[in-house]
């Protein structure tokens, strides 16, 4: 077998470089570049063959620099989100702060089934420097590393102690990267010395290799269970998720509800799977849903779940889904997500596959015509209350919600939207109108702070043009990939709304009893605001910035800085305040956040008053898991 002398860091990244991800017609590169920040750890490793390799060959495995380790992490994610899951970026980090830096993003990437490979350097395999410099150093256990805290945020983990496991390592890692089922963040430790260390690598590893992406379809006769459940029911409402999209089961899942007639309420992950003025699209659904969809959920007496894991927020904390004799037909790649909270019928295969079956199961059915009648009242009713909400009121300090308006209508529909915490999330679920597949990503599983800037970057890379709206704590959080889009010449927006504090955790401070406490940016002891300007901040990172003044014409004027913004070839920042205390229609959600109930403040005890008949409505299971044979 002919072999290659080199380094176990070349091995590596030529590897990666000739790994390619098959989706049916659709075949891309797999990890089509490095994110990294180099130190002691993997200057002379990763970074060396990096070096190495844009001297040789420069398009085999293009380098990009980041500024903050958590960060490329995120630009990672978002890159996978809108690739479908097909391709991400290798991360490479320095030892110990470099490497723990990246834990954040690895539990993001997890928590969200996003792939990323994170390439950590570790301490010495050969212990002939220790303690080295960032060096964890543990009395009882001289194996552990700061790296060990990868394992649980991980749905791959490993360490290449010697030059001989980097083949074992790769190929499960790229196993985990290309399974729908599985993906997350992967992590493969490399030691310090084990990086720079020879090994003869067989030509056969380095050849082109192609890894193609499970779609299994439903077990045999499964679907004409589902369909006679489905047609035995009187109120189905289907909650699609994240695997719609990620299954790209777009034109499958418009047919079928078109077919059948049955309303559809989405996760955060979920929205796009329809276009938001779709007949059937009732909108967001759960803890920050609309009137229609909660209400058409309460009542459902089968839930159809397509591609969602149901987090707390989907179903209000258990509470949206109030039809006694409710039954859960779940739809999901994975078996653990399927099988949740007493499914009636779990279906474990690809979103799109079973939708095309499930599609010709009911050929015939559909909905009755009074339920047809009465979800597109609720829809109707909703969409009122939102283009009433929409309105411009002439306000110096505008409502987030009019904000939202002014940057929607600004906006094309192949822009994507992206955020992940604070107030907006809630906002944009139930009041960005989607307009095509990919239009929204609002990363909401694990609702990361200083995701967003990072976030646009990477789906600016993945070749669309990133809307990201972010408020001024996500932006204090993590503002440092500004520099690597304006060193990389790459277009994004960011919308900044200030409105000095913490605007979403404000909320739901002052709804518990707490009085908005520690949630705002003042003075110490006062109530005198900080003087931040945060639009002076970007401008010194490099960024164009459009400064919309406080005046009655602040929402007529972010309109037209955003369509400056797309207009122009360089990244923009828009900065704009607001008032946090106007909030948006409510859609008459629930979320579920314990409230003391002994205290001496008397906001504190009627906060537990509702709380207490609240949780009146909190179910112990989701569903009836007795199948009905008759």
């Amino acid at each position: 077998m002919a072999t290659r002398r080199m380094t176990v860091s070349q091995a590596i990244v030529e590897f990666l470089a000739h790994q390619y991800t098959v989706d049916g017609d659709y075949r891309e590169r797999t990890i089509p570049g490095f994110f990294g920040i180099f130190g002691h750890g993997n200057v002379a490793g990763i970074g060396q063959a990096l070096k190495q390799f844009s001297v040789d060959n420069p398009e085999l495995m293009p380098y990009y620099q980041a500024r903050n380790e958590q960060a490329m992490v995120h630009e990672s994610s978002a890159f996978a989100r809108i690739k479908r899951r097909r391709a991400t970026f290798a991360c490479t980090a320095s030892v110990g702060p470099g490497a723990t830096n990246m834990l954040t993003g690895a539990a993001v990437a997890t928590t969200n089934r996003l792939p990323v490979l994170l390439l950590p350097s570790d301490t010495f395999a050969n212990r002939a420097s220790d303690p080295v410099l960032q060096q964890l150093e543990q009395p009882h256990d001289a194996s552990l590393t700061v790296n060990d805290a990868f394992k649980p945020l991980s749905r791959f983990f490993d360490r290449v102690q010697r030059p001989e496991q980097v083949f074992s390592a790769l190929l499960g890692a790229m196993r985990v990267l290309t399974d729908p089922a599985e993906t997350g963040a992967v992590t493969i430790c490399l030691p310090e010395d084990v990086q720079a260390e020879i090994i003869e690598v067989p030509e056969e590893f380095l050849a082109d290799r192609e890894w193609h992406i499970r779609r299994p379809r439903p077990d045999a006769g499964m679907m004409k269970e589902v369909a006679r459940i489905i047609k035995s029911s009187k109120k189905p409402f289907i909650v699609a998720g994240g695997g719609v999209i990620y299954s790209d089961a777009h034109d499958e899942f418009r047919k079928f509800v078109e077919q059948t007639k049955i309303p559809v309420g989405m996760s955060q992950a979920g929205v796009g799977s329809l276009n938001w003025d779709h007949e059937q699209n009732q909108g967001a659904v759960g803890a920050t849903g609309t009137t229609g969809a909660n209400r058409l959920a309460a009542e459902a007496d089968v839930i159809i779940g397509i591609g969602t894991r149901y987090s707390d927020f989907t179903t209000a904390s258990r509470t949206a889904f109030q039809n006694p004799d409710v039954r859960f037909i779940n739809i999901n790649i994975t078996s653990f997500d399927a099988f949740k909270h007493g499914s009636a019928l779990p279906v474990v295969a690809d979103a799109r596959e079973a939708i095309k079956e499930l599609t010709e199961e009911l050929s015939g059915y559909q909905i009755s015509q009074e339920y047809d009648s009465r979800a597109g009242a609720e829809k109707k009713y909703w969409d009122s209350l939102v283009d009433e909400a929409f309105v411009d009121q002439k306000r110096a300090l505008p409502s987030q919600t009019e904000i939202i308006h002014a940057v929607q209508s600004a906006s094309d529909p192949s822009d994507t939207l992206i955020c992940a915490a604070g107030s907006l999330p809630g906002d944009l679920h139930k009041l960005w109108r989607v307009r095509s597949p990919l239009g929204y990503h609002v990363e909401y599983a694990f609702s990361c702070m200083g995701y967003e800037i990072a976030a646009g970057v990477g789906a600016a890379r993945a070749g669309v043009l990133p809307i990201v709206m972010v408020g001024d704590g996500s932006y204090l959080m993590m503002h440092t990939e500004i520099v690597s889009a304006v060193s990389e010449g790459i277009k994004f927006i960011i919308v900044l709304i200030q409105n000095h504090g913490f605007a979403s955790i404000g909320h739901l401070s002052e709804s518990v009893g707490s009085q908005r406490f520690g949630t705002q940016y003042r003075y110490r002891n006062t109530d005198e605001k900080l003087p931040i300007d945060l639009a002076a901040n970007a401008e010194s990172l490099g960024i164009d910035v459009i400064r919309v003044e406080e005046s009655s014409s602040a929402i007529a004027d972010l309109h037209a800085a955003v369509l400056k913004a797309k207009a122009s070839p360089r990244a923009t920042l828009i900065h704009i305040n607001s008032d946090p205390l106007l909030y948006s229609p409510n859609g008459e959600g629930w979320w579920d956040v314990p409230i003391s109930p002994i205290s001496t403040l008397e906001s504190t005890k009627e906060a537990y008053a509702n709380y207490e008949a609240a949780l009146l409505k909190q179910r112990p299971l989701l569903g009836n898991g007795a199948i009905d044979k008759k």
